[in-house]
Formats: structure tokens, sequence, C-alpha cells
């Protein structure tokens, strides 16, 4: 059976000028876990990540797409070249940022200006009763026309002044009600002698509407000239602005670790976990990067004081191929097997795989998971963090249609699979269809059936049971607790026990078996160690004292740890009746659409049904069946051997937010 993979603690000194390489090379290569827990200070001072925000900026103002962890793998940290570059860039942008936002703000003064102007252009009143509008003041005037020119510039974005002739020496000035006053005191700068104006005048100009009107013109096309030069930045510079992104987000990660790990003015000194396996590449890698100027100590788990002290675990890493791994999580979920301990993802795959199929037994239903599965692993259907378990959706679909072939459902109906299991079994003598009745309540041996599944999945639970008592006893064996592993619920005693009652209830109701003596003594000894057992642990454990809270403690822990494993492995045993339950229930879905689409009208409404029945048992029966595999995984087996956790492996590596 697979263990946890082994584990080394190393421990690097390194000199100042080599610290971001060898910083950079352990978060590339993503598997060196550091052995005290660090703490990162953002206060302090970092330019790089300055930077990155700045990137971060330029990202959102162009629009382009983020860059992801991932791609951090394909970069390196940023070299004084592409620190120049950035640099270059960041100026270019900030330069059309600002020239952005200044034509932004002189296009929305002009609009609102001409806006209010023309809605008033058709009001036929005095000329002296447009002060009381509620956005324009408004002043009309002569100027010297060499200053025109000045004046615009010195009012900036306060005012909008529009020339009223072609020599530019009589103007019109226009701004908001709050900043007539600036408007006077510049105009009073530039020598503006106020016009009087008639007093049967009436209407806004239309020289000054059209000149209005000429402004926003002017203004949208720089605008939209602006927003041009944006968009070709973004084509152009699209590769630039990720490659930057990659660069100064893995300097300031850098720069963060390192203000945080011990260090003089010449050296740093760095300790974490890494797995054996990768030990003599990365030892190599590292002495290579530092030109022969790193030290390097190994030392294995049980010469670290902290680990012999019990003061510290050492992390547990597990090695699997793409299809275990995507299991892991469930692992981690419930808790880190402990170092140096069996490995328990094979079996929990086989396991849930197993479970699915045999509840959700329909090979078009299946062929559904396996279809999500397969566009889930190609990235064509992306479901936020859910694409890593692709292959637990092909695995669960496989399994759901072998068993659909067994039990003849296809999208539930009747029939289509009936070539299928004809040839199936003509392969071994006489044809039959279906292979696996489930369809209790149309047979006469509906009993039968009933029973026969239940038997059948119980037999299931007894396997999985037994496996998870095998696996705490040989980890109680290479941990050296004796005790643990002879004594006990979970160790042999309780096996021993366990095992021997269900082969002897077999006899009886099989066998026709009479009890025997032997019969009853071994079911009494082995009951006794695994109830009254702690005693026995404890002293073959070397643990003192053998008898914790005397003699009445111990008569009343064990009495009560009596009514414990008896109850405990009898339930065990028939909670994996619901299996057996969701089976038959899934076949009566199945019997329920095919029922409701006979009896439908031909063609459209019965095609309907089909779809939505399906759909219904696909999702929500699909998530009830998953959530019950889970219950029994972590209940049932579990359970056996999870009585120590460990702590899981999570080496320093660049992530990208």
């Amino acid at each position: 059976m697979a263990k946890t993979a082994k584990m080394r603690l190393v421990e690097l000194m390194v000199l100042k000028e080599d610290i971001d390489e060898v910083v950079e090379f352990l978060g590339k290569k993503g598997n060196f876990q550091f052995q005290q827990k660090l703490e990162l200070n953002h206060s302090i001072s970092n330019p790089d990540e300055d930077i990155l925000s700045k990137l971060k900026n330029v990202r959102s103002f162009l629009n382009l797409p983020d860059v992801t962890t991932e791609d951090l793998q394909a970069s390196t940290r940023p070299s004084e070249y592409d620190r120049v570059l950035c640099q270059k860039f960041l100026y270019t942008v900030d330069v059309l940022q600002k020239k952005e936002r200044d034509a932004d703000d002189e296009l929305k003064r002009v609009q609102d200006a001409y806006k209010e102007a023309l809605s008033f252009s058709n009001l036929k009143v005095p000329y002296s009763e447009l002060d009381h509008l509620s956005f324009l003041s408004l002043r009309i005037g002569k100027i010297d026309p060499a200053i025109f020119d000045e004046l615009v510039f010195d009012v900036g974005q306060r005012a909008v002044i529009v020339p009223l002739g072609s020599d530019k020496s009589k103007i019109l000035a226009a701004t908001s009600k709050k900043g007539r006053f600036s408007l006077d005191s510049e105009l009073r700068k530039h020598g503006f002698v106020n016009m009087e104006i008639p007093s049967d005048f009436k209407g806004v100009p239309d020289a000054v509407l059209k000149s209005l009107q000429q402004q926003v013109k002017e203004k949208t096309k720089v605008f939209e000239n602006i927003e041009e030069e944006k968009h070709n930045i973004a084509k152009t510079h699209a590769d630039f602005l990720k490659k930057f992104l990659c660069q100064f987000s893995i300097a300031a990660q850098i720069k963060l670790l390192e203000n945080s790990l011990e260090s003089t003015d010449l050296v740093y000194r760095l300790t974490g976990w890494i797995p054996e396996a990768d030990c003599h590449s990365m030892m190599t890698e590292l002495d290579r990067l530092s030109e022969g100027r790193i030290a390097i100590r190994l030392f294995e788990p049980n010469e670290v004081p902290a680990v012999q002290a019990g003061e510290e675990k050492v992390p547990v890493k597990l090695h699997h191929g793409k299809l275990i791994s995507s299991f892991e999580r469930m692992i981690f979920s419930y808790g880190s097997p402990a170092y140096g301990t069996i490995d328990p993802t094979p079996f929990v795959a086989l396991f849930f795989t197993l479970l699915f199929g045999i509840m959700f037994g329909d090979a078009g239903q299946g062929f559904v998971f396996l279809l999500a599965g397969i566009l889930m692993s190609a990235k064509v259907l992306k479901i936020g963090g859910w694409n890593k378990f692709a292959p637990i959706f092909m695995a669960i679909g496989c399994s759901s249609m072998i068993m659909g072939i067994l039990t003849g459902e296809f999208f539930a109906t009747e029939g289509i699979m009936k070539p299928v299991s004809l040839f199936i079994t003509g392969l071994f003598g006489e044809s039959r269809y279906p292979i696996l009745e489930m369809k209790f309540w149309e047979s006469a041996n509906a009993i039968g059936i009933i029973f026969g599944i239940f038997g059948f999945t119980m037999a299931v639970g007894f396997v999985i049971n037994s496996i998870g008592l095998l696996i705490n006893i040989i980890n109680k064996f290479s941990c050296k607790k004796y005790g643990s592993a002879i004594f006990g619920k979970t160790g042999i005693a309780g096996a021993l026990w366990f095992w021997y009652v269900v082969i002897f209830a077999l006899r009886i109701g099989f066998a026709h078996h009479t009890p025997t003596t032997f019969d009853w003594v071994f079911i009494a000894v082995t009951l006794f160690f695994a109830a009254f057992g702690e005693p026995f642990e404890r002293f073959f454990d070397g643990e003192k004292p053998a008898v914790e809270g005397g003699m009445g403690g111990v008569i009343i822990g064990g009495a009560v740890e009596l009514i414990e494993v008896v109850s405990s492995y009898l339930s065990n045993s028939i909670s994996f009746v619901r299996v057996g339950a969701f089976a038959l229930a899934h076949a009566v879905l199945g019997f329920i659409i095919e029922k409701m689409c006979s009896i439908a009208p031909a063609g459209f409404a019965q095609i309907l049904i089909l779809i939505i029945g399906n759909g219904i048992v696909v999702v929500l029966e699909g998530m009830i069946v998953a959530i019950q595999v889970i219950r029994l995984q972590y209940y049932e087996f579990f359970s056996k051997f999870f009585n120590e956790t460990g702590k899981e492996f999570v080496p320093f590596a660049f992530t990208y937010k």
C-alpha cells in the first residue's frame, strides 16, 4: 500500500546577492514549505508592489484581460532593462490618462452649456431674463482680439469663451452660476468691456448656439481621437503589459518574503520541508544558480528536535496521477493523514466511483457526467474552480453508464439498451434483458430482488469497513503504537470480533451452523479486548500508569465502550443499506418519468417530459447521491483510521491576486 511521500527538512544559508534568484527558484518550483510560519509585513516599503499596483490600474484603464497564477510560471522577475521599459510604458499611459481626463471634463462642460442654451433657444423672452437660467451665467462684451487665446487659457475649464465675430473682438462668456464671480474677475483682468444689450432683445443668439455646437463637435472629436489612441495602445502593448504584470507580481512577492526571513547584513537563512524525491535535483539546481555560494544541510524528520518532541508535525504530501489526485481534496477536507501512514486516496477514488455508480445507474445520465467531465478537462466548459474535478465527473460517468447497462436504463427509457444486454449476456450463455433486474414492482420475486440488492450493498460496506480497519492496524504498527494496533475497537481485537460475528451470522443463516463453545468464547474474548483494551494499549505503548483512573474507571469506561463497539459496528454495516435504497429509488424515478411519457400525447410533450425529468434527476439526485457517498466515506470509512491527523504540505508558490 502506498504511503505518504517521504519528506526532508532543508536548511539554506544564502548570500544577499543570491537571495532573489533562490527565492524565485523556490517559488516557481512550488515544492518548498517553510518550516516556520512567516509573518508577511506589508507595511515595509516595497517599490515593486507599488509598480504592480500601477500596472493593475493600467490594465483596468486599457480594459485588458487579467493574468492568472498559471501565467506566472512562464515568467521571471524583471531585469533592469525591463524596469526601464516598464517606467516608460507607465509614463506613456499616464500622459494618455491625463489627456483623457482633461478631454472628458472639457467635453462634459461644453455639452452641459450647449444643452442648457439649446433648451432655452426657442424661449422668446427678454435677454435680461436669461440671468435666471439655472446653469448658465452669460456675459457679452468686447475684448482685444490679441489676448483672446490668453483669456481662454487663463479661464481654463471654469467657463466657455465663444467668439461672436470672425475677428474675436466680441465674445460671449458662459459659466455656471457659482463660477460667475471668478469669471468676472478674469474678464476684468483682460480688459473686458461689457456690452449693453437692448432690453427688447429676446432669445439666445443663434451665433451662440452654433458656436457651442461647433465646440461640442470639436471636443467630441478630440475625445474620440484619444479613445482611438487608447485602443491602439491596448492592442499593441497587451503582451508587454501581461509580461510586466507577471514580472512585478513575482518581484513584489520575492521582496515581501525576504522582508520576513531571518537575515544578517550578508546572509539569509531559510528552513523548510521538501519531498525526498526532489532533494537531489533541487539541491543541484540551487548550487548551480548560486555558483556554489550556498550552504545546504538536510535532515531526516526524526533528526529534527521539534518533531522528536511532538511540537511540530511533518507536512504530508501525496503522490498521484491526474485521476486519483482529483480526489485528494475529499481527503484533506476531512483531515490530513499522519506522516508516514497509508495514503487512503486510491481507496477513496475507488469507493466513491463504485458507490455513486450503484446509486445512479443510468447509461444516458451517466454519459452526461462523462461528457461534462471531458468538456471541463478540455476547458471548453468552465465552471469556476470545479474544472480540476473533471476526472471525478468522468469516473462517476463511466460507473453510472456501466450500472445503466446492467439495469437496462437509458435516460429513464426502457428497451434502448436491450440489444446491448442481449449481446453481453449471450457471450456468457443464455441471453437475457435486463442483466440486473431492478424493477421489483414488476417481478414475482420482488422481496428477493430487494433483499438481494440490500445484501450486495451491505457486502460492499463490509469490504469498505474492513479495509478501513486494516489501514488503521498497519498505520499503528508503522508508528510503533503496538497497543493501539492490537487492542481497542479499531485494532486487531475489534476487527477480529467484527469479521467473526459477520461470518458467524452468515454460517447460521445460510449453512445452518450450530453455535459451538469456541464460537462464543472467541466472540467474548475479542469483544472484551476491543471494549476493555485501554489499559492493555497503554501498557504495550509504554504509557504510565497503565490503569488510569483506577479499576472502577476501567470497568465503567469498558462497559460504555462495549455498547459503543456493538452499536457502531452494527450502524456502520446497516448504513450501507442506503446505497441499495438509493439504487431502487433511482429505478423508481426512471419508471415515473417513463410512465408520464406513456400517458402524454405523442411528440413534443413526451420529449419535453423526458428532458425536464432527466434534467431534474441529473442535477438534484446527482447532488444527493454525491452527498450520501461522501457521508459514507467520512463516517464509515475515515472513522476507522483517521484518529490522528497530520499537516497538509502547502509549499511556497507565486500566486496572482
